[in-house]
């Protein structure tokens, strides 16, 4: 919620994040399923009712920077997806429903369709079966694609036949491959690892892409971008916007560069 609340005050349109439930059944915000990394705990959270699980540890890694860690809030409690709507009724949120679970993903229906959120939520996660369910579920709450959909999406982007068919999803969501070698040693990486990358980077960064996915209203964002040269780079191709686990840097950039606050 630390994070949360500094993000927001800074001007940021939109919050990520990811779904689990309690074993009473309660809507929490996590990454993982497991509370190892974040809490020192070994153990699931689907094992913990709400009120049992453990407070976050004082010192957090942060994934996507290379031997960065950060300090907690005063609040160290894992977050109710209701205590997030609550403190933001007027911020957009992107939900990633982090598991196949059927009544998770009810429950987080209901909780947006209470707050009345449909017109400010998206979700999905890279799962198509989960997309698939999260759609039947509720129509009304936009869907972004799934890495199964991400596949064919480039596959008709290549082929030409993109403009002539029909998508359901609003929002694409991608990593920039190219920041592996930021988070990892470059020359710890194998021939065949700089390749894929190389070519998952060149197949997937694509501006005439970006262009005819924005035109048909379609919002695109590549994650997890903390330096200025990537938020360059994505603005360059055209994205929407980027996810970061540094907002500051990012409004800096905006403002900096005299990008529009849409981006």
């Amino acid at each position: 919620m630390a994070a949360f609340k500094h993000a927001v005050a800074l001007g940021t349109d939109m919050l990520e994040l990811d779904c689990h439930l309690t074993k009473d059944g309660q809507v929490v915000v996590s990454h993982d399923a497991n509370l190892k990394r974040a809490t020192g705990f070994d153990a699931p959270i689907a094992d913990f009712t709400y009120a049992e699980l453990p407070p976050y540890l004082c010192k957090l890694g942060v994934t996507f920077q290379r031997e960065c860690f950060c300090e907690g809030g005063e609040d160290k409690r894992i977050p109710l997806l209701r205590d997030v709507f609550d403190a933001f009724p007027d911020t957009p949120v992107n939900i990633d429903i982090k598991v196949n679970n059927d009544t998770l993903i009810k429950k987080v229906s209901e909780l947006v369709v209470q707050y009345d959120r449909e017109h400010l939520t998206v979700w999905g996660n890279a799962s198509n079966k989960i997309v698939k369910k999260c759609f039947k579920e509720n129509p009304r709450i936009p869907v972004l694609f799934s890495f199964p959909r991400v596949l064919q999406l480039l596959g008709l982007y290549y082929t030409g036949l993109l403009p002539f068919v029909p998508l359901k999803e609003q929002f694409l969501e991608i990593p920039m491959p190219s920041i592996i070698t930021k988070l990892r040693d470059p020359h710890g990486l194998t021939q065949s690892q700089r390749f894929i990358t190389w070519l998952a980077d060149s197949l997937l960064m694509r501006k005439t892409l970006f262009e005819h996915l924005t035109a048909r209203g379609i919002q695109v964002y590549v994650w997890v971008l903390n330096d200025e040269d990537d938020f360059k780079r994505a603005f360059d191709l055209g994205a929407t916007g980027v996810m970061t686990d540094f907002p500051t840097r990012l409004k800096n950039f905006i403002e900096n560069n005299d990008l529009s606050r849409s981006k």
